[in-house]
């Protein structure tokens, strides 16, 4: 990539048939629907693309499904998270061989219990970026019940050649990067939020270039950050109004099912199935998120029709 990558880079959902089996031509609509919505990236096989409920083939299927369907027409990022390192290792070397522009992980753990010191997570991450040459993103958040400090974060942007973008979506994400942004500023080209930009104006605020949201309405997202970065506080202000309450019913009512929804809503995808042991939205949740976002008016709506 010439330029770092800001603004939105938004984690594609993973469709799947009624019957519970990947759906292929869905996920290349997936991956067209986006790029229409106008996003800088598309992330694939992350938590929100259901990546804890793929198999390896399925993951492999879907990774080079999704490389060449996009064929360079926006880059790619690619989660490779893993609890050994050597997985993770293999990982990050088949995206990187397959087109991807960059790869995301979290720190290595399984299950509360079962995590890394804080020098074994310096040696996952290095380990990772010693085998590829693309950047790599440090997803920083509490599903994985790792806390890494603003220090090692700095330590590993400072001493890890291709770690240079960190996604913070943990409680107080402002100031882990402004802290993070002060203590290793010049050694991040990519100070990421997530969490479906619920925390998006005052992440900014703490020096953000973007975020990384669901793949449901970046196209009304993105104003956001470009607003934001142009100097037009006020106007990025008043477009986050607008997006709200669509943001935070999906961030606390919904999760991954509500890009699903609206994308079965409209067209893009035959099927919101979502794999089990997660359970569909109930009939209350789904109608005030389709209400929602027919109120904003919201590309996936409309895209097949």
């Amino acid at each position: 990539m010439k330029q770092p990558l800001a603004n939105i880079l938004p984690v594609a959902p993973t469709p799947f048939h009624a019957d519970g089996r990947v759906d292929e031509d869905g996920m290349r609509r997936v991956i067209d629907c986006m790029i229409d919505q106008g996003v800088d990236a598309i992330c694939i096989l992350a938590n929100y693309s259901e990546q804890f409920l793929l198999s390896d083939d399925e993951r492999t299927l879907l990774m080079r499904l999704s490389l060449e369907h996009a064929a360079g027409r926006v880059p790619v990022i690619v989660t490779t998270s893993h609890f050994s390192t050597e997985i993770a290792t293999q990982r990050a070397k088949a995206a990187q061989s397959m087109g991807a522009s960059m790869i995301m992980m979290m720190p290595p753990y399984h299950g509360t219990g079962l995590s890394a010191a804080p020098q074994g997570i310096f040696e996952h991450f290095e380990a990772v970026s010693n085998a590829i040459s693309i950047p790599i993103m440090v997803q920083d958040a509490p599903l994985s019940g790792v806390t890494l400090t603003v220090d090692l974060l700095a330590r590993m942007a400072r001493e890890i050649e291709n770690v240079s973008y960190f996604k913070i979506e943990c409680p107080f994400a402002a100031d882990k990067l402004a802290a993070l942004i002060e203590a290793a500023g010049a050694h991040i080209d990519g100070p990421f939020d997530g969490e479906e930009a619920v925390t998006l104006l005052a992440d900014l605020d703490a020096g953000a270039t973007g975020t990384m949201t669901s793949a449901m309405f970046p196209e009304k997202i993105r104003p956001i950050v470009t607003h934001y970065l142009a100097g037009d506080k006020q106007a990025a202000l008043e477009q986050w109004q607008k997006c709200l309450p669509l943001i935070n019913h999906e961030n606390r009512q919904c999760g991954l099912r509500a890009a699903k929804a609206v994308f079965k809503e409209g067209g893009v995808i035959k099927s919101d199935y979502v794999r089990h042991p997660l359970k569909p939205m109930t009939v209350r949740t789904r109608s005030r998120l389709i209400e929602l976002a027919r109120d904003l008016d919201v590309m996936a709506l409309n895209w097949d029709k």
